[in-house]
């Protein structure tokens, strides 16, 4: 092959565009054939759970590389052993009260990414810090088609009072933009595919049309597809179907989603009301949406992300894994034991479902590594026990190689109250973001890798 593929190439349809993945022709060629090594993008994903979990069974004792893995990493993560940063000791100190009394729920969720002190308002006078994946999508996003993707399984709302005294935008948004405006996420699988994979050029239109004919988009890029393919060698060729297989089998699940979505109750209060697409279980809904997630990626349309996989505070049930109880009342536990083992089935069930986007990744090749080796995905909350309320020894991983910056496979323990802000500096540094501080930090991380 002779001509070189640009990363920004798209496939094109009356109306309709869609983005590729990575493929070899977009690194060029040597004069023997082989293709020629480009820069692998990293990519910086935080993802979060409310309420605290389990830090009995969570916790490693040993530090280094041979630590044994508690029950929660061990029966959901360990065929990732070696992916993973389990770091201890970190706290967020702007979770805190600090003087404000009450609202641990909602400063946790805001102060995750900005390691700010949120003012206590159920006004509109809202003010928390700019996030750290927005300073990463503000430095780097416009080598992508979307700076940033915002996403996660609760809508919730963003006035009134959601925590005594605390507006809700605090315990419904992780990212923000600026001070005073929070990055909403997107819930809804079908409104983020069409978003990801059909929006440019498409006009409202022929998206109405596609829709009511359940036409895929594959359809209507298809010729160009073919042109394509007849382009590739074979590698290439067997990306290409893999990926296009993958968009179409989401469509399939997004059409399914719709016909089984939960129906619309006599009454609804906005912070739980269902946009259409959404499906009935929770381990669907969240799938669909880390699959959308590693399609991004795959395609090169963002490097940067945040997940929610429920609001801080949430107390919604989980009765599929047999807990019927809701979440945060389970989380003031009162040391009760029936009550831990709940809290460790949700923390598990919430495991597993990250344990399907890192499997996701590491099947998926990027160049000569997968996507997983290159990216720096960070899980955790800014809960400890949920009980306590506390902010310090909370449960943080990183997931990723950071395309060999990170010395992965390792339980790292830090000094007491070391700001989690310190793991943010770090990775946006590794994302080419140099900063001399960010919120609360104290310094950079050490022994996590070059």
């Amino acid at each position: 092959m002779s001509n070189q593929l640009s990363r920004r190439t798209v496939l094109q349809g009356i109306g309709a565009s869609l983005a590729l993945p990575y493929l070899d022709a977009m690194n060029g060629w040597t004069a023997y054939g082989a293709p020629a090594v480009a820069a692998t993008p990293k990519r910086l994903a935080y993802f979060y759970v409310p309420n605290g979990v389990h830090m009995q069974d969570w916790s490693p004792e040993e530090v280094g590389p041979g630590y044994k893995m508690p029950f929660l990493l061990e029966s959901t993560l360990s065929k990732f052993r070696e992916d993973l940063l389990v770091l201890s000791g970190l706290t967020v100190d702007k979770a805190r009260a600090n003087g404000d009394g009450p609202g641990d729920h909602a400063r946790s969720l805001s102060s995750f990414l900005t390691c700010r002190q949120a003012r206590k308002t159920n006004g509109a006078d809202i003010r928390a810090g700019v996030s750290v994946d927005q300073i990463a999508a503000q430095k780097i996003g416009q080598a992508t088609r979307f700076s940033s993707l915002e996403l996660g399984i609760d809508k919730g709302q963003n006035a009134g009072n959601c925590d005594s005294g605390y507006s809700c935008a605090y315990s419904n948004n992780l990212s923000w933009r600026s001070e005073s405006t929070p990055m909403a996420k997107e819930n809804d699988p079908k409104q983020v595919f069409e978003r990801l994979f059909a929006s440019s050029g498409e006009t409202s239109a022929s998206l109405k049309k596609r829709d009511d004919t359940r036409k895929s988009i594959l359809d209507v890029v298809g010729e160009d597809a073919t042109s394509l393919r007849g382009k590739l060698g074979a590698t290439d060729k067997r990306k290409l179907d893999e990926y296009l297989s993958a968009v179409r089998e989401i469509e399939m699940r997004l059409n399914k989603s719709e016909s089984n979505q939960i129906p619309a109750p006599k009454f609804t209060p906005p912070e739980s009301a269902r946009p259409t697409g959404i499906p009935k279980e929770f381990q669907d809904h969240c799938r669909l949406m880390f699959d959308m997630m590693a399609l991004a990626f795959q395609a090169d349309l963002t490097r940067v992300a945040t997940f929610v996989i429920a609001n801080e505070g949430s107390n919604r049930n989980y009765k599929s894994i047999g807990v019927a109880e809701g979440h945060h009342e389970l989380s003031h536990h009162g040391n009760d034991k029936a009550k831990h083992e709940k809290i460790k089935k949700i923390n598990q069930y919430h495991l597993q479902q990250f344990a399907y986007f890192l499997e996701k990744l590491k099947g998926t090749k990027d160049g000569n590594a997968s996507i997983l080796d290159s990216s720096m995905l960070v899980y955790g909350s800014a809960i400890g026990d949920g009980n306590r309320h506390n902010h310090d020894e909370l449960p943080i991983l990183v997931a990723g190689k950071g395309a060999g910056t990170l010395k992965t496979g390792q339980h790292l323990r830090f000094a007491k109250d070391t700001p989690l802000a310190n793991l943010h500096l770090s990775l946006l540094e590794r994302m080419g973001v140099a900063l001399p501080s960010f919120g609360d930090s104290t310094g950079k991380l050490e022994n996590i890798g070059s």
